[in-house]
């Protein structure tokens, strides 16, 4: 799209407003937006009121997200009545939707695509979107790569947001899978690995801030490597990459995000199960436990590979804490597919699992597939499969009343002064539950602090334990 001529200089020492929408690896992308303006010499708020330039950085992944996204930069946009001079939206939306933006939004000035983001220094350097003829706006400055290929390495200037002793290591980015639902291939490009080097020095570097967890992410991490090497042998393998992290000293947790059933061999297994710091908690996204589903899904496994690995997972570590997601009203799904699914969630007693209603995504092979579900029976499904795993997880966390945990504290509750807030190892942030700790009257022990504490009450997804500033903390290589 042609971009309007300059008419004004960069401003220098905006005041920047970033909104950041969407999952953890969104958050990253941001974060690392962050550190180009600073570097930049710009100024962050935290107030969209009398910012210079609001930047949205989007999602979208399901009409959820997508409606959320457009709310958000509506609701920005609001702001140039008062003040703000430009609008700068990116991700996802951006990516998959740049011309419809452009068009229907005038208020927008810039569009960065998702491997686009690293260009925020020159938008924000670029003249606002100018009305021509005094009849309507030009067409913004649109940088959006048809095939994302961006990663960004361990130099990057970033700067992070939230607790600053937990942090999100994006290692890959991008995804060769043919699920036949997603979109994500075509907003986030191929598979693209950074080095093991490369991202064990930004682990150190994490470290050596005061992080005490990191939150391994990609769009499948059991696949981290493949695309970096023409052979086998020559490629980096998620084995030992968490084999290189473990010798971080500082570290304490290393949590495994988005893994993939079929690609989670033995020495994978081998490897959280030995490795001290490798928190023994798997996010493994399984989407449905009925054959006929996963095949129209093309998800490349069957119902009994993932049976054998949750088996496999638990005879390496009986206390391994295994989080998946199921979608549920995917063209085609039966209700003796939907009862094949609701049967596994009984049987396999999974510690975590969120359920969603499939969602429409145009240029998609499911988009296209027949057998349409209507939209109240999905929400029933999901509903149903929610309430098993409600009273599942109830059950768990029942069996742990009495017993001893390691909690990292997050902090003073929101809901309490009264009441700290962490985590167990069982607990990722932000999409478990939480661990609720009383306050004595010692000093409390400070957020990134690790703390013993004895499981006084149970709920469907939060635990209550008594705080012992006295008692022993475990070794790291305990």
């Amino acid at each position: 799209m042609p971009t309007t001529p300059p008419t004004t200089g960069p401003a220098p020492g905006q005041k920047v407003y970033f909104v950041s929408l969407g999952c953890p690896k969104n958050q990253v992308d941001t974060e690392l937006m962050l550190g180009q303006v600073r570097a930049a010499g710009h100024v962050l708020v935290d107030d969209p009121e009398g910012a210079d330039v609001i930047v949205v950085n989007t999602c979208a992944f399901i009409d959820a997200a997508k409606e959320e996204s457009v709310d958000t930069i509506l609701e920005m946009a609001e702001h140039k009545k008062t003040g703000t001079a430009k609008l700068v939206v990116t991700g996802c939306l951006a990516q998959r939707s740049a011309t419809e933006l452009a068009t229907e939004i005038p208020e927008i000035d810039h569009i960065l695509g998702s491997s686009d983001f690293m260009s925020i220094r020159a938008a924000l350097d670029a003249p606002a979107r100018v009305k021509v003829k005094g009849k309507r706006k030009a067409l913004p400055m649109v940088h959006v790569t048809e095939t994302p290929a961006y990663i960004y390495d361990h130099d990057a200037p970033r700067v992070r947001v939230g607790r600053r002793h937990s942090a999100y290591v994006k290692i890959a980015e991008g995804c060769d899978r043919p699920c036949s639902f997603c979109i994500i291939p075509a907003l986030r490009g191929p598979q693209r690995s950074r080095g093991i080097a490369d991202i064990a020095a930004e682990a150190r570097a994490l470290a050596a801030e005061g992080v005490r967890e990191i939150n391994l992410i990609a769009q499948d991490l059991t696949r981290y490597g493949w695309d970096a090497g023409s052979t086998p042998e020559s490629r980096a393998t998620l084995a030992q990459l968490l084999r290189e992290l473990g010798k971080v000293e500082e570290l304490r947790w290393i949590r495994l995000h988005y893994t993939f059933p079929s690609a989670f061999d033995d020495e994978l297994i081998d490897v959280i199960a030995s490795e001290p710091r490798i928190a023994k908690y798997v996010d493994v996204p399984l989407q449905h436990a009925s054959d006929a589903m996963l095949k129209r899904m093309r998800r490349g496994h069957s119902a009994r590979v993932s049976r054998e690995l949750v088996e496999r997972l638990r005879a390496k570590m009986p206390d391994v804490v295994i989080r998946t997601t199921f979608i549920v009203g995917h063209p085609g799904e039966t209700d003796a597919e939907f009862r094949e699914l609701a049967d596994f969630v009984r049987e396999m007693k999974l510690d975590r699992a969120g359920a969603f209603t499939y969602s429409i995504e145009s240029n998609t092979v499911s988009a296209v597939l027949p057998g349409r579900v209507p939209a109240e029976v999905a929400a029933a499904r999901r509903d149903e499969l929610m309430e098993i795993q409600r009273q599942v997880s109830r059950a768990k966390h029942e069996a742990m009343v009495g017993r001893e945990i390691e909690v990292l504290v997050d902090g003073v509750s929101d809901e309490s002064d009264l009441v700290l807030e962490g985590r167990w190892y069982g607990q990722a942030p932000e999409i478990d539950g939480k661990v609720y700790l009383a306050l004595g009257e010692d000093d409390p022990p400070a957020p990134g602090t690790f703390v013993r504490a004895k499981v006084t009450q149970a709920s469907d997804y939060d635990l209550a334990a008594s705080l012992d500033l006295n008692a022993p903390i475990a070794d790291q290589d305990d």
